[in-house]
């Protein structure tokens, strides 16, 4: 392959995007390798389609080298099969929605678990036709109500997603185990750096579920880690501890007059100011806070849903939605239409809306808490004798320290990254929904079991920006670089003749080149081109090609050496392995 920078479709960018909000869409729009075409939706340049393709080449060879067979489904599907999973109603607003001009209904696909499920109910009758796995490359939209970071949140985007189908539990440990190790060894060959985590399925649904996560300090996924053992979860997934059951043996519920204290801090001063129950240590921990959402469920009416969680600790929305899935919530804000609900005194105690409580709020723990009455508090309020609990439910926010929900001794640590990966155990909630079963071995129907693996390709591009670049630009890892060398011709016509005859040279040894031939340009913006672009190699014709040299420089070390012209290529084929 050889890249002319004379003809190439490429304009970088000396000043910074004004909408740029992480590295990635940053240097990605200035470098050349995509355009916004639209809020959440991307042009892909030719510098970036190179880059896109070699990701989706890497995929397809550890996809096929697991025994997958690549498909390809439309974009543009009918509501039908998405009203038999029940997914048109549970994906709410975050679906692209459309008619045709018979007035049928169409939705831009998000994923296309219904349509693996009806092609293999169509095409499979037999236990000899499974296990199948089964894999596609296609773009998919979700209606992003705030598209952000460039790439990294789009409403368009490229995604792998590839359907394990089996006839037994043990295909599916067996299918999930080898896309796993197979999407280990691709983010390897990416030079994507990440860790696994538990994850919860969401509107997938499913059993088991892990995240790739790349770290990157602007992913939007928090997860955590422990630092004695090997847990580690996104904390939408975290579990916490409850505490050991206690007995119901606080003195009996007091309501004390605490004026003007609606937020925590105010009612911890107040409670050691005045000694509430003889105490003086009260802290934010000892007190019950109650949030009250509203639930937003497809299809159905919202409801009033009222949280109770420790007072030193928030309500973490995502945390919230995940636990609530495919439902979402938010804060509930219309107090005048629920004089029940005092704001800033709520208690559990009598609360006419579903009440559900952090795990924390077990049986026979005591809390300070609101009244159910303006500037009244009550101390001694116990879970299970003063208040019933219809549920428990994960929704406060995760802090570092908290304890390993796994090992018990060691505490959880905090870090950001960007999603780039995501496997479930489906089961069969799909081939359930229609239908789908085979002649099994012993002559009955037998109902496939499916695992569901998806690779996020064209954030997966994003990723390895924020990962692979420094200040002066992109630093491509080699598995994807759009070139394997830059020829940077300095500026004479001479120098620039050679390049392209060095290029040529190149390519018939199997170098991917990229050259830039560009006449009546500095060689400072040739070289600040070179570096923003970010192929690991350059090779500066300037001048001393007169005698016989040119100079080879090394992107990641900012090692510069002079090489004799014949020596290149051979230094060029080393350098590459």
């Amino acid at each position: 392959m050889l890249l002319r920078m004379s003809t190439l479709l490429l304009k970088t960018l000396r000043e910074e995007p004004a909408d740029a909000e992480v590295p990635s869409h940053r240097l990605l729009l200035r470098a050349g390798f995509i355009r916004r075409a639209a809020p959440g939706g991307y042009t892909w340049l030719p510098l970036g389609k190179l880059v896109l393709d070699r990701v989706s080449a890497v995929l397809r060879d550890e996809m096929t080298a697991v025994g997958g067979q690549e498909v390809s489904f439309p974009a543009l599907l009918p509501r039908e099969p998405y009203d038999v999973s029940k997914r048109w109603t549970e994906y709410g607003d975050d679906i692209f929605t459309l008619q045709d001009r018979r007035g049928g209904d169409y939705l831009l696909a998000p994923t296309h678990e219904e349509m693996f499920t009806l092609l293999v109910q169509d095409m499979t009758s037999s236990y000899r036709d499974f296990p199948l796995l089964l894999f596609q490359i296609q773009t998919k939209y979700r209606d992003e109500a705030r598209p952000r970071g460039g790439l990294l949140r789009g409403r368009e985007f490229l995604m792998k997603d590839a359907y394990s189908f089996g006839l037994s539990e043990s295909d599916l440990v067996d299918a999930y185990a080898a896309l796993r190790a197979a999407y280990q060894r691709v983010f390897a060959r990416l030079g994507l750096a990440h860790t696994i985590v538990s994850a919860m399925s969401g509107a997938m649904g499913g059993s088991a579920s892990e995240e790739f996560l790349a770290t990157s300090e602007v992913g939007e996924d928090t997860f955590v880690g422990c630092t004695r053992c090997s847990y580690a979860a996104n904390t939408e997934a975290v579990v916490t501890v409850p505490p050991q059951a206690l007995p119901m043996a606080a003195p009996a519920l007091e309501v004390h007059d605490t004026p003007g204290t609606p937020t925590i801090a105010s009612l911890v001063d107040l409670a050691n100011a005045r000694a509430l129950g003889g105490r003086t240590d009260w802290t934010a921990a000892d007190t019950l806070k109650n949030v009250v959402v509203t639930v937003h469920r497809p299809g159905a009416d919202d409801e009033v849903l009222v949280i109770g969680v420790p007072g030193d600790r928030e309500v973490d929305l995502k945390r919230l939605d995940a636990a609530l899935a495919p439902a979402t919530a938010t804060l509930f804000d219309d107090f005048a239409a629920r004089p029940d609900l005092v704001k800033g005194y709520i208690g559990p105690q009598a609360v006419k809306a579903r009440y559900l409580a952090d795990p924390r709020v077990a049986p026979g723990t005591a809390w300070l808490t609101g009244a159910n009455e303006p500037g009244r508090h009550a101390i001694n309020v116990v879970a299970g004798r003063d208040f019933a609990i219809d549920g428990t439910i994960e929704a406060a926010e995760v802090r570092a320290g908290d304890p390993c929900p796994a090992c018990g001794s060691g505490e959880l640590t905090i870090r950001r990254g960007i999603e780039i990966g995501h496997i479930f155990q489906l089961g069969r909630r799909y081939t359930d929904a229609f239908r789908v079963d085979v002649l099994g071995v012993d002559g009955k129907p037998v109902r496939p079991t499916m695992g569901s693996y998806g690779i996020g390709v064209s954030r997966a591009v994003a990723a390895i920006a924020e990962q692979h670049h420094d200040e002066r630009g992109l630093l491509w890892p080699d598995e994807v670089a759009p070139a394997d060398v830059h020829i940077v011709a300095a500026g004479k016509d001479g120098q620039i003749a050679f390049s392209l005859e060095l290029a040529e040279t190149l390519v018939g040894h199997g170098v991917r080149v990229l050259v830039d031939d560009r006449a009546n340009l500095s060689a400072g913006v040739k070289f600040t081109d070179a570096e923003l672009i970010g192929v690991a190699r350059t090779v500066v014709v300037g001048r001393r090609l007169g005698e016989g040299f040119v100079e080879f420089r090394d992107r990641r070390t900012g090692e510069r050496n002079d090489v004799a012209v014949t020596d290149i290529p051979r230094v060029i084929a080393t350098s590459l392995g």
